[in-house]
């Protein structure tokens, strides 16, 4: 188990966790979410010791190991895949160097009832369990098993890391944690470089993986695949449930909804109680209660309405030109890079309007023939671009390219003509930049920041076809589902590159393939896609095998369900009587204070006890009023302070 104890941190003032606490078990499946910017990579440092934290700490027992993928790695290129991926072995090779010697310090033994004795075939006996488990008495089996899992082929083992992309690094390096087998895997964004083959292999892996997950995902369907737990970041704060991504986004709207609605009754408390403080500070035996309220709004905790994406942020993308009806056409088209052929006489046609995915193994092509058709590659065969096409083209890596000294005010508005410099700050509203973002620079954005800017840059002139390489890398939940509503409104003709099935869903009409130097061509969307490939389906995608204990949870948390309604409905009662009383001892202590006060103004005439006859009456019913209103007063007390004990115990069960 890993204990999170009371952390805080902050950077210019701001802080990115404010006391926060929690645990993780071997049973969890954890899917960090938040905003860009909320903490979530920060959070995976600090487990590491990478980072240390302004206050509280994370602490583990001795035997507990940590498998840690950041976004971001160095390796050594002239290492073979096989070599390197190989490196996860060392703790392997440590543990069996431990059991030769301890099984020959073993044989040396004579007293075989000695303490020392018994110690050693302990320690030898943990070591051999420890083997097992890590799968050291099968390592190469191990290896080419992981390796083939995310994307190698036999041929690949022995070539240099230095001919692999940076991608398929990432995949070596996660291979190296896969075979570790940690206590708990950390992974910070393992999707982005991967295939939806691959993606679909990881997540079988993690969920039946024996130790703890902790994930950094921008991809829904790969979070609903794999976790059990959501963490979110919001504000320093987090907010933990005990279920998938889905689930967790109509739990959080919910928990939004009560905020608001508990916000509402809060304000009206205060407000409330500052007219009674109003009411009873200037009066001399009501001076004491007055200072108690003071008191306790004071310590009163405002609630804070957790700022979550907003339906109302939409984006159109500026009315473009009518292209020709045919937009692109290819006919033996074909690509190689010196003797490495990648694509093989495509034939290829997009129409007006066609909204279509590339989809398929990494180096497969997909990039490839996208910088073709932006007459970024020299190829063989032809590629017809039609009449009136003008094409905006968003890049992988097409971030790295801002100028880093600039603002992002300034990266927009320099690149915006004609009217759309009118629109500048709306453009920088939709993807989410506003207030003090809008001056940052460019060098101190994060991944997410830099990838947002760089795709409004792209927004500002009118295309009729837009050809995006993985766009959604490194974005968040809130920027991706405003760059897909984006694109489900784009009325001219859409190529996109992608992995996430999410993002995929219901956005193309065709489905290309990537495979063995060649196109197939699926008609619907990436579900479609799927399954007719046979890879999964969507019921497959991580459910079925979790569904006995779905089922367990679902009766379990029925239960709790009741109990806690009938325990507030309880709470709910005995508020509302009290508050019935404290209204009726209000309206009474009025009475009485205007009662008091008429019999004051009599007694205050000069003659009051000269020429009343009833000058005793009515100095007697004071001395009674008087007696009353303490013990209306001191009634009213006790109810103000049972029903705030009442709310208090209230609060406790949401």
């Amino acid at each position: 188990m890993i204990n999170i104890s009371n952390i805080s941190i902050q950077y210019g003032g701001r802080f990115l966790f404010n006391s926060v606490s929690f645990a993780i078990t071997e049973k969890d499946r954890i899917g960090l979410v938040g905003k860009n910017g909320a903490g979530k990579s920060t959070l995976l440092k600090i487990l590491i010791g990478e980072i240390i934290p302004e206050s509280g700490g994370v602490s583990m027992d001795n035997h507990t190991t940590l498998g840690y993928l950041p976004q971001t790695l160095k390796l050594n290129p002239s290492q073979t895949v096989y070599e390197e991926t190989a490196k996860a072995f060392v703790k392997i090779k440590e543990v069996e160097k431990e059991i030769e010697e301890l099984t020959e310090k073993i044989g040396t033994f004579t007293d075989y009832e000695s303490e020392e004795y018994f110690r050693l075939l302990t320690r030898l006996s943990n070591a051999q369990d420890y083997l097992t488990h890590i799968g050291g008495t099968n390592m190469r089996e191990e290896t080419e098993k992981i390796l083939k899992g995310l994307g190698f082929v036999n041929g690949d083992f022995d070539r240099p890391l230095s001919e692999f992309s940076g991608g398929w690094q990432m995949r070596v390096e996660l291979a190296k944690i896969l075979l570790q087998r940690p206590s708990f895997i950390l992974l910070d964004e393992p999707t982005n470089h991967l295939d939806i083959e691959s993606i679909i292999w990881l997540e079988g892996f993690l969920k039946d993986y024996a130790g703890g997950v902790v994930l950094i995902s921008h991809d829904r369907a790969f979070l609903d695949g794999v976790t059990n737990r959501t963490i979110e970041i919001v504000a320093g704060r987090i907010y933990d449930y005990r279920t998938s991504y889905s689930k967790f986004v109509d739990l959080r709207e919910k928990r939004r909804e009560k905020q608001i609605s508990d916000a509402k009754k809060q304000a009206k408390e205060i407000e409330e109680t500052e007219m009674l403080i109003n009411k009873f500070r200037a009066k001399k035996n009501k001076a004491k209660f007055a200072q108690t309220l003071i008191r306790k709004l004071e310590k009163m905790e405002r609630i804070e309405v957790d700022a979550l994406e907003s339906d109302s942020i939409n984006f159109r993308f500026p009315e473009a030109q009518r292209s020709g009806k045919e937009v692109i056409k290819m006919e033996k088209l074909s690509k190689s890079y010196g003797s490495v052929e990648v694509l093989r006489e495509i034939d290829f046609l997009l129409e007006r309007g066609e909204k279509i995915a590339f989809v398929g193994k990494n180096g497969e092509g997909k990039s490839t023939l996208a910088k073709i058709i932006t007459n970024n590659l020299n190829y063989t065969g032809d590629c017809t671009i039609g009449y009136n096409v003008s094409i905006g083209y968003y890049e992988q890596h097409q971030a790295e390219s801002l100028d880093p000294n600039k603002t992002v005010f300034q990266t927009i508005d320099d690149a915006a003509t004609g009217e759309m410099r009118l629109k500048v700050r709306s453009l920088l509203g939709a993807f989410l930049f506003s207030g003090e973002d809008v001056e940052k620079k460019v060098m101190v954005l994060s991944g997410g920041e830099k990838s947002r800017l760089a795709i409004a840059k792209m927004l500002l002139q009118p295309y009729n076809l837009l050809v995006l390489d993985e766009p959604t890398n490194h974005l968040d939940m809130q920027s991706k589902n405003i760059l897909k509503n984006a694109l489900l409104n784009f009325e001219r003709s859409l190529i996109i590159v992608s992995h996430d099935r999410e993002f995929l869903k219901g956005l193309t009409d065709k489905v290309y393939e990537f495979r063995d130097k060649k196109i197939k061509q699926y008609f619907g969307d990436v579900y479609n896609f799927l399954e007719q490939r046979n890879i999964n389906s969507l019921d497959d995608l991580g459910m079925n095998s979790r569904q006995a204990k779905v089922d367990f949870d679902a009766e379990a948390q029925k239960k709790a369900r009741i109990e806690l309604r009938e325990k507030t409905r309880e709470l709910d009662k005995a508020i509302k009587r009290i508050q019935n009383r404290i209204s009726k001892a209000e309206k009474n202590i009025d009475e009485l204070e205007q009662k008091i006060a008429a019999h004051e103004e009599l007694m205050n005439d000069p003659h009051f006890y000269t020429q009343n006859p009833d000058a005793d009456k009515v100095l007697y019913e004071h001395a009674d009023l008087k007696q009353q209103l303490d013990t209306a007063m001191t009634e009213w007390e006790e109810w103000a302070m049972e029903i705030e004990e009442l709310k208090e115990e209230r609060e406790k069960y949401g």
